[in-house]
C-alpha cells in the first residue's frame, strides 16, 4: 500500500491502495498519499514509519469509542482528523480535562508533552486519523487490530 524508494515490486497507486500491508518503513525515506492511507486503515493503531526522533501512525476508532485517556510526558503529538467527527479532551490533570472541542475531518489538533489527552468519536462512522510523535511512542512495526489490543500492549511496555 504505501511507496518506499527500497520497494522492488513498485506498484501503481491503483494497485497497492486495493490492499493494506502491516509494515512500518523507518528510518528509510518513504513517500504516501496520507489520506489514502489513513482512510483504508481499519487496525485501531498501525505504526507505518518509525524514525529515532518522530513516528507515524494511523488510527481508527469506532464509533462511540475512544483513545482512551493517557499521557505522554515527553512526546508532543500532531493528530489529523482525515474522516469522522469527535471531541478531543485535554488537561493537566486526569480528573480535570478543561480542554474540549468537537472536532471533525481536515481539523488538526496539537498535544503538548505532559498533557492528559483523550479522544472519543460521537460520529456514527469510524474517525480515522493519523498521528505524528515526537519522538517515537510505539515500538517500530506496532499494530494494533483493536483497542483492546492497544490496551494488552500497554501493560507490557511500562
Amino acid at each position: 500500500m504505501y511507496r518506499n524508494y527500497r520497494s522492488p515490486n513498485y506498484k501503481s497507486k491503483s494497485e497497492t491502495y486495493r490492499s493494506i500491508r502491516h509494515y512500518d518503513y523507518g528510518p528509510q525515506p518513504y513517500v504516501v498519499n496520507i489520506n489514502e492511507a489513513t482512510l483504508r486503515n481499519t487496525n485501531f493503531r498501525t505504526a507505518i514509519w518509525t524514525g529515532n526522533h518522530l513516528q507515524l501512525t494511523l488510527m481508527c476508532i469506532n464509533p462511540g469509542e475512544d483513545i482512551g485517556l493517557e499521557i505522554h510526558p515527553d512526546v508532543d503529538q500532531f493528530l489529523r482528523i482525515e474522516m469522522g467527527q469527535g471531541i478531543v479532551l485535554m488537561g493537566d490533570n486526569k480528573n480535570r480535562l478543561d480542554f474540549r472541542e468537537n472536532i471533525y475531518d481536515g481539523d488538526a489538533i496539537i498535544i503538548p508533552a505532559g498533557k492528559w489527552h483523550n479522544v472519543i468519536n460521537t460520529g456514527r462512522i469510524p474517525l480515522k486519523l493519523y498521528s505524528i510523535y515526537a519522538p517515537p511512542q510505539h515500538p517500530h512495526g506496532t499494530v494494533h487490530v483493536t483497542k483492546a489490543d492497544a490496551q494488552e500492549a500497554e501493560k507490557y511496555a511500562h
